[in-house]
């Protein structure tokens, strides 16, 4: 079998665990094995081959981290609106109790909320500003 074959295989193996795990990683490091691949078709030899897919493995997976760590920090998940819908939605409160809980009639039911806003909660509208478990957390 040619080197060539098995760097394809190689790719098309961390492409398949890629794939199957969401690893984008594993895609970088793929790039590197292809280029690896068309060095062999290109005719260098083994170290032409493993320089080639180190090189460009390596500076894929280095450039998409660096590429990550710029981007900010995605919300928590009970604050997060692509996860939970429910977050910045608006709701209408009659009373407080003395603790800041409430029942509030939200999407055809009604729900346990909590205040997690600065100061004395007041009735009125409010914004949801997270989910612990089935509670809407509060803010105006």
């Amino acid at each position: 079998m040619s080197p060539a074959i098995v760097w394809w295989i190689a790719t098309a193996v961390l492409v398949l665990a890629e794939l199957a795990t969401g690893t984008f990683y594993l895609l970088m490091i793929s790039i590197g094995l292809a280029a690896g691949a068309l060095a062999a078709h290109a005719g260098l030899d083994t170290t032409g081959q493993l320089l080639a897919a180190a090189l460009l493995g390596g500076g894929a997976t280095a450039a998409w981290h660096l590429r990550r760590q710029r981007q900010p920090a995605p919300p928590p998940v009970a604050a997060n609106h692509d996860v939970l819908l429910d977050v910045g939605e608006r709701v209408a409160v009659a009373a407080w109790d003395e603790a800041g809980r409430t029942r509030v009639h939200y999407r055809g039911a009604d729900w346990q909320a909590r205040w997690v806003g600065a100061g004395a909660p007041q009735p009125g509208e409010h914004v949801i500003d997270a989910l612990d478990g089935n509670v809407l957390l509060l803010r105006r």
